[in-house]
């Protein structure tokens, strides 16, 4: 049975209800099957041995979903050794079509829209939306959680300079 989490954070001011459990600092980074553009799938297996920034976004469509996908794309630019993933719930075609659009060439946008696979091991999928919270994770080389943020509104940004001091420090380690 999935985790219910009442009121575990706001969409434009409403709580919503998220799936899954809340992660923390410490704990083992739960598996997942999401989609890349191409349609092939992508498992947290797929980047084992990288320390990853998952960037979580409701839509890359959307005005701050854009900026975080835009802003964390300039870091992966700077970050060698880290790879930088952003998921969401837009179909591929869409979030190819985004990134072509935008430029986005560092970052590698995957779909969560078949069956919530990372919302739900991530705590993310909002119940009453069918989309995901707006949620920063840094994964270690050894699939280890060193850094959470699930910002509490989620249409506000997340902090972006946390993650990647968290993403350094992972690599040095």
């Amino acid at each position: 049975m999935t985790i219910e989490r009442q009121a575990a954070v706001t969409f434009k001011g409403n709580p919503v209800t998220l799936l899954g459990p809340e992660l923390k600092v410490g704990d083992k980074a739960p598996d997942f099957t999401v989609l890349a553009n191409d349609l092939s799938p992508v498992t947290l297996d797929s980047s084992k041995g990288s320390v990853r920034i998952i960037s979580v976004v409701p839509s890359v469509d959307t005005g701050v979903c854009d900026m975080q996908t835009r802003r964390f794309n300039e870091e992966a630019a700077k970050l060698d050794g880290v790879k930088v993933l952003t998921v969401s719930v837009d179909l591929p075609f869409a979030q190819k079509r985004w990134c072509g659009a935008a430029g986005v060439e560092n970052v590698q946008t995957l779909s969560d829209h078949r069956d919530l696979s990372f919302g739900t091991a991530y705590g993310v999928a909002i119940k009453e939306l069918r989309l995901l919270a707006r949620a920063v994770f840094v994964v270690d080389r050894n699939d280890q959680i060193v850094y959470v943020e699930y910002v509490p509104e989620v249409t506000n940004h997340p902090d972006y300079e946390a993650p990647v001091l968290a993403a350094k420090k992972a690599l040095n380690a």
